[in-house]
């Protein structure tokens, strides 16, 4: 399998987390604060999840 199909879904959940991170901050100023932060912390572990199996799979590419 070539590397460009291996990545392309991990772009595609990049693009997914950013999208829902632009409909969280548009709607911020409707919804209570401790459901914002409840929000932002979700996204924020999901992007953090994203960036270490980066990490993890460019190292293993490496090697």
């Amino acid at each position: 399998m070539s590397r460009e199909l291996v990545e392309r879904p991990n772009v595609i959940i990049l693009v997914a987390a950013l999208l829902l991170l632009g409909v969280v901050l548009g709607t911020v100023v409707q919804i209570p604060l401790p459901l914002t932060l409840a929000l932002a912390a979700a996204i924020g572990c999901w992007l953090l999840i994203f960036a270490v199996r980066e990490r993890l799979g460019a190292h293993r590419r490496s090697h």
